[in-house]
């Protein structure tokens, strides 16, 4: 893991709690070229109506405030 990811999962620990307390948990998968983080959902956030929200404006919101090589976060499909 180089030191970019390792940022990009250090952040997402910190937000990983809030998610965590309503059942659901959130992973890093990767990063591509163009600075788009995918992430996995888990738990109750697995076809969960409000998953999209958390992934922009939680995850994606935070990610990019801190880290400026962030240009968009997805959830992962596959």
């Amino acid at each position: 893991m180089n030191e970019l990811e390792e940022l990009i999962v250090d952040t997402l620990d910190k937000i990983r709690p809030y998610i965590q307390r309503d059942g659901g948990d959130v992973e890093f998968v990767s990063i591509d070229d163009q600075g788009i983080v995918y992430v996995k959902m888990l738990g109750a956030c697995v076809g969960c109506y409000a998953a999209d929200d958390t992934i922009k404006l939680g995850v994606e919101a935070i990610l990019m405030d801190e880290i400026p090589q962030v240009t968009e976060v997805r959830i992962f499909e596959g």
